[in-house]
């Protein structure tokens, strides 16, 4: 009973979508948009008002687009996003010691730019980000793994 139920579940992913991967990527998105409107809302002096809050909106961007199409082609069970989907959920990591680390750190005009509970909440929302992108990227492999060998087995009882 318990070959039938597996070979019943491979069987489904042939005309399935990968909804799992996806919807972690989504969330990742949503993380990703909570972190940049908790940066992006405040106007501590002229601190914000440089060209490293520019290229921090070009990265958002490019993380944002970036994610919508690999949540996509994961969703449709294409295997060349899984790269992809590691190198942002890095990105997502090395963007705390960015933006957050020095805003936390800076005082303008004798106040702090970021305090430690808006800190720790950013933090929080781009390590989220960074997990559901790995955690996707791994389970679109593992599935896009077991469904090419199950297609390889069905092709070799057929021959």
């Amino acid at each position: 009973m318990t070959q039938d139920v597996k070979t019943l579940k491979k069987d489904r992913m042939l005309y399935t979508k990968d909804k799992l991967s996806a919807n972690l990527i989504i969330f990742a998105i949503v993380f990703d948009a909570l972190y940049f409107i908790s940066i992006y809302k405040m106007d501590i002096g002229s601190y914000y008002y440089t060209w490293e809050i520019g290229a921090s909106i070009i990265i958002n961007l490019l993380f944002l687009l970036s994610a919508f199409l690999a949540s996509e082609g994961v969703k449709n069970r294409r295997s060349g996003y899984t790269g992809m989907l590691i190198f942002l959920g890095i990105l997502q990591f090395i963007r705390v010691t960015q933006l957050p680390a020095r805003a936390h750190a800076a005082t303008v005009e004798g106040a702090r730019v970021m305090e430690d509970g808006q800190y720790y909440y950013v933090i929080g929302c781009l390590i989220a980000s960074g997990v559901c992108c790995i955690v996707a990227a791994v389970t679109s492999y593992i599935n896009n793994r077991t469904l090419q060998q199950y297609i390889k087995s069905l092709e070799n009882k057929s021959a």
